[in-house]
């Protein structure tokens, strides 16, 4: 591959250029790109096994909770 191949790869993954030896400034950026990919939530959920139930309670629960929170919302605006 010549380098202007290397240059237009596909990379897999998370990737921020450090400008101006500013490594705080690329490291903030890439915590917020992992925030906004919620590859740290997904990495929680799948550090332990969960059933299908469980799987199905925990939905079930943040369903409600957003119906609730919503219900209390819309009051608000009445």
């Amino acid at each position: 591959m010549s380098k202007h191949d290397e240059k237009n790869a596909i990379v897999n993954g998370l990737r921020v250029e450090v400008r101006n030896n500013d490594v705080n400034k690329a490291m903030r950026k890439f915590k917020k790109k992992v925030a906004e990919d919620g590859i740290l939530q997904d990495l929680r959920k799948r550090e332990y096994f969960e059933s299908k139930g469980t799987k199905r309670r925990l939905e079930k629960q943040a369903a409600i909770r957003r119906y609730k929170k919503k219900r209390i919302k819309d009051q608000d605006n009445w």
